[in-house]
């Protein structure tokens, strides 16, 4: 009995530790991430999209972040992307469990978007999901991260 007990415990911790451990990306210069942090707006031209990862669950996950198919970087606890992107329709997308979960949205020139990528049980391993959410609501959570490479 003893020895499934201490089975059963060792199975726990290792169980926190993978949902709240630490992971590292490459992170951009503290002057870049101040510098995104002012939410300047974009170039008349452009949209801004900040795109942050601010959650207890899935600490020790890295997951793979795209727009229009193109990777733009691995997110982890506490990171955040900001881009610019041409007006128009495009496509968030995030590594999951079996492919990728993916977002579309319209963004207009002049404008700010925040995203939140989340992550979320798995069958095998944790996904990921990503939404929409207010700009207070963005701006709060992006202040709370640093920016990635």
């Amino acid at each position: 009995m003893k020895i499934g007990i201490s089975l059963k415990n060792l199975m726990v911790v290792a169980t926190l530790a993978v949902l709240t451990g630490c992971a590292s990306v490459p992170m951009a210069p503290k002057e870049q991430d101040a510098a995104s942090k002012t939410f300047k707006a974009p170039a008349s031209n452009m949209a801004g999209v900040y795109i942050y990862r601010n959650s207890f669950i899935g600490k020790a996950l890295t997951k793979q972040l795209l727009i229009d198919g193109v990777v733009i970087g691995e997110t982890a606890n506490k990171v955040y992307f900001h881009r610019e992107v041409t007006p128009g329709e495009h496509t968030l997308a995030t590594q999951a469990e079996f492919g990728e979960n993916a977002l579309k949205f319209k963004a207009e020139a002049g404008k700010n978007y925040f995203f939140q990528q989340y992550i979320k049980m798995g069958t095998f391993k944790g996904s990921a999901g990503i939404q929409a959410v207010s700009e207070e609501e963005g701006k709060q959570n992006v202040l709370q991260c640093s920016e990635a490479k």
